[in-house]
């Protein structure tokens, strides 16, 4: 018990001003304004990206997103109506935002699937060798003007 009291009286007189004189000055506060030096740039703009969905009854919906933007996005921010679409939310564990492209298109693409990816397409209805699944196209300028076919059922593999 003497032990506790002499620690707390320790503790009770210690002072960090006396323990640490020029780093507690240093921080003092001031009303002083501080002066930013920093040297970073605005952010760019992100571009205007245009994206069509063509429904398997051909009918042409076009939509629009900024650089960044996957397709999963895209047809959300603009409440594109794709029957199930992206009913996962973008998590990989869903297959509804399943999607075909022109092989040109598919070759330009600057990712190439992922293995969990693949594994979801695994289980796509109309599945064909340009698909790819809309959360993990991340839209950029060169790929404005994408022209995207949408199957014509969809598979959601968590159920």
């Amino acid at each position: 018990m003497a032990k506790v009291l002499a620690y707390s009286r320790t503790l009770r007189n210690f002072r960090v001003s006396n323990v640490i004189p020029s780093i507690w000055t240093k921080f003092q506060h001031t009303s002083a304004p501080l002066q930013c030096s920093s040297k970073t740039q605005p952010l760019p703009k992100k571009e205007i990206v245009e994206v069509t969905f063509v429904r398997p009854n051909g009918e042409r919906i076009k939509a629009k997103g900024k650089e960044g933007d996957s397709l999963l996005d895209i047809v959300v921010n603009n409440s594109v109506d794709l029957e199930g679409y992206g009913a996962c939310e973008g998590t990989l564990t869903c297959s509804t935002c399943h999607l075909i492209l022109k092989q040109e298109d598919f070759d330009r693409l600057p990712d190439k699937p992922t293995d969990e990816e693949l594994d979801m397409l695994d289980l796509a209805f109309d599945l064909t060798k340009t698909s790819r699944l809309g959360c993990q196209i991340t839209m950029t300028k060169d790929l404005n003007g994408l022209e995207v076919q949408v199957p014509a059922s969809v598979n959601d593999a968590r159920t």
